[in-house]
């Protein structure tokens, strides 16, 4: 990273701010510098279905405040390895597998009055898939059918309901980590079935082109890795190479086309959700290997630190969706029915 003439302009940035005074510090311009505000009602984690070690279907709210974890109710069906994403007041929940069969149906609950209802399905089956929304458009991203990783990308128009295929990946991805950034849609690394081999390989979607661009490869292989948007840099958390299962953190930076590495996790962890709230980043549940994890990590991008959360989940549990809320007025009331 040293020798690399743009990650190194980061490193003299951060030098810099961080031998001024402290009085001055809030001379230096630089959106990195952003202190963080809490803006809104508080929020809380809604934790959907998993592995544990086979398919679940129960929701645990998780109160980011200290109140704990407590299951809110059920899904319609168990799901795990599916993708999850906030529109509105709605919950979409898409695809996964159910302990028997990869599945292709998407959930949609309106949070405020806890009706679930079932959308138009998928064209393919695709569990380990990932799950972003852009624009209007939830994209269903790569994945495994029950035979082969998939290449194939499908998107769904939230106000016609409708499923349409848009340009394939230039690789087989399941185990894929994805997260939206400057108005692209990123793909990081997962499993290449038809290689056998874990990816570093990075790509990102332009939906005003239809089509996918490699950017810069990751330092490291990462199948089912967590991946977030934080400080307008993708964070990359986790995953694993085999039986190498990592705690090590890399972020990209969209302007210079270069990985970072930053300070790594506490535990290694594989099949973790991740999310930023109030400008944290969380890590929750995941595997290493042997166990279903109930530890959540919180990281600051100012001080480069982890934190392990006071509180655990109710069940450890990996291959769960995540989803940020509103905390409810009565948290001891079911968003789900």
């Amino acid at each position: 990273m040293q020798v690399n003439p743009t990650c190194k302009d980061l490193l003299i940035e951060a030098m810099k701010y961080h031998l001024l005074p402290t009085q001055r510090r809030k001379e230096f311009e630089s959106p990195r510098c952003q202190p963080r505000k809490r803006t809104g009602p508080p929020k809380v984690l809604l934790v959907v279905g998993g592995q544990a070690p086979k398919a679940i279907r129960n929701v645990e709210l998780y109160d980011l405040n200290g109140s704990g974890s407590h299951q809110v109710g059920e899904l319609a069906q168990r799901r795990c390895r599916c993708g999850v994403t906030m529109y509105k007041d709605y919950l979409f929940i898409v695809g996964g597998f159910d302990g028997t069969t990869r599945i292709k149906s998407i959930e949609r609950l309106h949070i405020p009055t806890s009706r679930l209802e079932t959308l138009t399905s998928m064209s393919s089956r695709r569990s380990t898939l990932g799950v972003a929304l852009m624009n209007g458009y939830i994209y269903a991203v790569g994945g495994f059918d029950g035979t082969n990783g998939l290449e194939t990308v499908e998107r769904f128009h939230i106000e016609s309901g409708k499923w349409s295929l848009i340009e394939p990946m230039t690789t087989r991805r399941s185990s894929v980590g994805i997260a939206v950034l400057r108005g692209y849609l990123y793909a990081v690394g997962g499993y290449d079935g038809h290689a056998r081999q874990c990816l570093n390989t990075v790509e990102r979607y332009d939906s005003a082109s239809d089509s996918w661009t490699l950017v810069a490869s990751m330092e490291c292989k990462r199948s089912g890795a967590s991946v977030a948007v934080l400080d307008d840099m993708l964070y990359v958390i986790g995953g694993h190479d085999g039986p190498d299962i990592r705690s090590s953190v890399e972020c990209y930076d969209p302007v210079r086309d270069c990985w970072l590495t930053t300070t790594p996790m506490h535990t290694c962890r594989r099949n973790a959700a991740a999310t930023v709230v109030h400008g944290f980043l969380y890590v929750v549940g995941g595997d290493d290997g042997t166990t279903s994890l109930d530890t959540i990590e919180m990281y600051d991008s100012f001080l480069r630190q982890w934190k392990v959360c006071d509180e655990l989940l109710k069940q450890g549990r990996s291959y769960a969706g995540l989803a940020v809320v509103d905390k409810p007025t009565d948290t001891a009331s079911p968003i789900f029915i």
